[in-house]
């Protein structure tokens, strides 16, 4: 799988919900904008899964478009973080593991550092 990186100022936001996998960049963005309540022109990662969770799209502004990154899995899920509100922020790393099939729900998250 190619490694996807993006500037350390980019934010990813997961949709916590799973969306009509037919969307493309308009729908996406207008579901960002009004049901995730954020701004689809900010450059940041909007993450969507379809119902089965076996559909990844990835939506982002690049400059003078939108981008749309799909991922359609041959077998299992993408697990996403679960929540009462319509999205969360995850970090870079932690849309890799998903990404790579782990499922963070199990993961625990150690102290690194604190100043």
């Amino acid at each position: 799988m190619p490694v996807l990186r993006w500037p350390s100022a980019v934010r990813v936001f997961v949709c916590l919900y799973p969306v009509d996998m037919r969307r493309s960049f308009d729908g996406l963005a207008a579901e960002a904008e009004h049901v995730m309540r954020l701004d689809p022109l900010s450059g940041h990662l909007f993450v969507f899964r379809g119902k089965r969770g076996d559909r990844v799209k990835i939506l982002y502004w690049d400059r003078d478009g939108y981008a749309l990154w799909y991922k359609r899995l041959e077998a299992g899920v993408v697990r996403f973080p679960e929540g009462t509100s319509a999205s969360r922020e995850v970090s870079a790393a932690e849309l890799a593991c998903m990404l790579e099939g782990l499922d963070l729900t199990r993961a625990k998250r150690r102290k690194r550092y604190a100043r």
